[in-house]
């Protein structure tokens, strides 16, 4: 075995809202053959597998009694380029940001929407993380994933994935893939997503008025530094609830109460609210109990002060939820994973 692991390790340092919380057992698998040797260790020793990517989408409550394997497998390939569109593959392991500005770097456009989010490249699919108007599924070309009930690779097509917002199958039925690589179609020539929040605003201020993809990633990294806290500074996972989507008859309803109601209409007659107005509005930006807080500038992030548990968070999170529910009738669904 080329696999080491570790008992009792503190998953502070792998998890961005620096929870205190132990793992009973701790390995990395930096590529295919260890993550096989993990998982062959684990059902030798009849231990449930925690898989961890980059930790920020995660709330620990308490200990881990599991073998906790990390992904740590890197490298990026150019698997085909015809000129116009461009096909890129990354190991799980590659952090996502690092891994958006590379691909700007060679002048290949389409995640500039999705800089700066927290995590690992294998753990995007999962949530079919999403920012100003583009969603990872906008660019997904395919996944290779290992089946942990068979043993078997299995290539996941956009169809095979069920992407949701916020949601796919990973997600449904976590627990049974390990995603090994992500594969993402990009183009030389960027269709520019720039009407979701400030971001042509923040162009115009800079007196942009034709920009390139870098130029729409360096603005959204300004306006999501301004309004998220550093995970490296304040703990946090970033946006903590879903923006919920309601009947338009209800957001009618509360535009009749609220003429500032932020609400995105949507495809299928729903619309989507924005969760950080709907908190904000009841009060709780900047709330502060012990540890355990509202970010003061954005509502919609859940923050660590230093010392506050995984358990002291969630309660503050089910307060929220309680609260809005009673004052806006609309139920606020967790974003993070929370064990």
């Amino acid at each position: 075995m080329t696999l080491q692991i570790q008992a009792q390790v503190s998953l502070k340092p792998y998890n961005s809202f620096a929870v205190e919380a132990s793992a009973r057992w701790f390995t990395e698998a930096r590529d295919d053959r260890q993550v096989r040797e993990a998982l062959a260790y684990a059902a030798a020793q009849q231990l449930p597998v925690l898989l961890l990517g980059g930790g920020s989408n995660l709330l620990l409550t308490a200990d881990v009694d599991a073998l906790v394997l990390r992904m740590a497998s890197r490298g990026i390939r150019l698997l085909a380029d015809d000129g116009q569109r461009v096909l890129i593959e990354a190991e799980a392991g590659e952090s996502w940001h690092p891994f958006v500005q590379w691909t700007l770097e060679q002048g290949f456009a389409g995640l500039e929407n999705l800089s700066l989010i927290p995590g690992t490249v294998g753990a995007a699919p999962v949530q079919n993380i999403g920012a100003y108007g583009v969603e990872l599924k906008d660019l997904f070309a395919g996944l290779t994933a290992l089946d942990r009930r068979s043993g078997e690779l299995r290539e996941f097509s956009l169809e095979d994935c069920a992407f949701a917002y916020r949601d796919s199958l990973f997600k449904r039925e976590s627990g049974r893939w390990v995603i090994l690589r992500v594969r993402f179609a990009l183009s030389h020539f960027a269709a520019l997503h720039l009407e979701y929040g400030p971001v042509r605003q923040r162009l115009a201020e800079q007196g942009i008025a034709v920009p390139t993809a870098l130029d729409v990633s360096r603005a959204i990294c300004a306006i999501r530094s301004e309004k998220l806290p550093d995970p490296a500074e304040l703990g946090n996972a970033g946006s903590f609830f879903k923006n919920p989507l309601v009947a338009a008859e209800l957001a009618q309803r509360l535009r009749a109460e609220h003429a500032d109601l932020v609400a995105y209409p949507q495809a299928d007659g729903q619309v989507k609210l924005a969760a950080g107005w709907l908190i904000d509005r009841a009060g709780w930006k900047g709330f502060r109990e012990g540890d355990a807080g509202v970010h003061r500038l954005q509502a919609l992030v859940l923050v660590n002060y230093g010392k506050a548990t995984g358990a002291q968070l969630l309660s503050l999170a089910r307060r929220i939820q309680a609260d809005i529910a009673q004052r806006f009738a609309v139920e606020l669904e967790i974003e993070p994973n929370v064990l």
